[in-house]
């Protein structure tokens, strides 16, 4: 039985790996600087978890992979490489998994954790029993990895780090791409560039899948067309659309009762002009377009689209992605992982079209300094179909803290109700004093603002 040990195991992306690792039969063992969630999950299935990091916690170890924001000097990593131990980076594993299987790998600057989960329930309730790695847990099955006997292994291709380009897709999806995570990528043309060699992966019978209403995601097409791969492109009836052999698209598209959108479909993909009837349990029209993506996969593999789509509406979400915490005293409170001006405007057209008549707060925490400053103007702008608008300090994650305050966004916002709201704590004081009965409030963040919406369940 192989060991591996990861450093950093508490983070989305290692838990699911390991927890994949654990269900085939590995033996698996971690670190990190404190319990996450996620590490909690492992060791109810037996992983062998230690907080903080010591050259013994390797003891034993064949294998070491660790994440992205573990540095060289870690005292494991050079523990490893002092007992000539394989020292992996995600990126440098995860293709291996994938070899033996029909690899599904969803890209895109957002959306790809909750299209990536729709592929997998879907998958899953279609008896296709996959692998699949996503980052964040699917709310249907409290987990964020598991190990499929079936011939399919969705993944969540994440471009940071450009982990994504050790992998081995055959399906490619591309949700969108728009500029983001600037420490790793300075300009557009360079998150451009990786996107490219990430098509670059497809074997010659592969298939690239792009949402077309994104310009970004169509400027892959080209590429992807000149080596000969089949595409398919799906989009929401009246936005831009390109013309393709292969295509789906949503039509009448309406709010329906369960807070989601009832939508058709329409696909020349071995059903003529029929329709399918969709109704989703997830908010927004952005959802709308994952459901697509998640269906365009389904039709690639030669699946039934109806028992796709059934399965779609029964799709309860993932983990802080518009995740209702609960309601205390009337006032309704969702965490949501946007960080990104799109994803934050999506998150809130979504919010304001499933509670059209109460008031909804917005309260985002910026995440790192290179983005909050890269992308001023646009978080700037993104805050329209929010009521309130409260704004934390930056959470600076990976990055040493810097002479830059989220104050400075504030100043430039048009919106009439945005506040900077200084510390977590400060701002969840802010809220216990000011909402009232019937308000929404929604926590924007990638970072520790989540505990805002734990406190003030028991606080109101």
């Amino acid at each position: 039985m192989t060991h591996v040990h990861f450093i950093g195991i508490g983070g989305s992306g290692l838990s699911a790996i390991a927890r994949l690792l654990k269900e085939s039969g590995y033996k698996v063992t971690g670190s990190d600087q404190s319990l996450s969630s996620f590490a909690a999950d492992l060791q109810s299935i037996g992983i062998q978890i230690f907080v903080g990091h010591h050259p013994r916690n390797i003891s034993g170890a064949e294998l070491v992979i660790r994440s992205s924001a573990i540095k060289d000097e870690n005292p494991e990593v050079k523990a490893a490489l002092q007992a000539n131990i394989p020292v992996y980076k995600r990126a440098d594993f995860l293709g291996s998994l994938m070899e033996q299987k029909i690899g599904i790998g969803v890209a895109g600057t957002h959306g790809k954790t909750t299209t990536t989960a729709m592929i997998a329930w879907m998958l899953y309730e279609l008896n296709r029993d996959p692998s699949f790695i996503v980052g964040g847990t699917l709310n249907n099955m409290q987990v964020n990895a598991r190990a499929g006997k079936g011939e399919t292994f969705v993944i969540e291709a994440d471009e940071y780090d450009r982990m994504f380009l050790g992998l081995k897709p055959h399906i490619a999806v591309v949700t969108n791409l728009e500029h983001d995570h600037p420490d790793c990528f300075p300009t557009f043309n360079d998150m451009y560039s990786a996107f490219e060699g990430y098509v670059d992966l497809l074997p010659p019978d592969g298939t690239l899948i792009v949402c077309s209403d994104d310009e970004g995601a169509v400027t892959l097409i080209p590429a992807a067309r000149r080596k000969g791969l089949s595409v398919v492109s799906y989009s929401i009836q009246g936005e831009m659309t390109i013309n393709s052999p292969q295509w789906m698209q949503a039509r009448t598209m309406k709010p329906n009762a369960n807070g989601g959108y009832d939508f058709t479909f329409a696909t020349n993909m071995g059903m003529g002009s029929d329709l399918v009837n969709v109704s989703l349990q997830v908010p927004g029209e952005h959802n709308v377009r994952n459901a697509l993506a998640a269906l365009s996969v389904a039709s690639v593999l030669g699946l039934p689209l109806q028992e796709a789509a059934t399965a779609l509406g029964q799709f309860t979400g993932t983990g802080r992605r518009f995740d209702v915490r609960g309601e205390s005293n009337g006032v309704l409170l969702v965490d949501d992982y946007a960080h990104h001006p799109t994803e934050i405007r999506a998150t809130l057209a979504g919010a304001r079209a499933r509670y059209p008549s109460r008031r909804i707060w917005a309260v985002w925490q910026p995440h790192t300094y290179s983005r909050t400053q890269t992308l001023q103007y646009e978080f700037s702008q993104a805050f329209k179909d929010a009521d309130k608008v409260l704004v934390t300090e930056i959470y600076a994650s990976r990055e040493p803290k810097q002479d830059f305050s989220s104050a400075e966004v504030v100043s430039s916002m048009p919106h009439s109700s945005a506040l900077y709201s200084g510390s977590v704590s400060e701002t969840k004081n802010y809220l216990r004093d000011h909402v009232r009965a019937g308000d929404v409030v929604i926590v924007l963040s990638a970072g520790d603002a989540d505990r805002i919406t734990a406190d003030l369940l028991k606080e109101l």
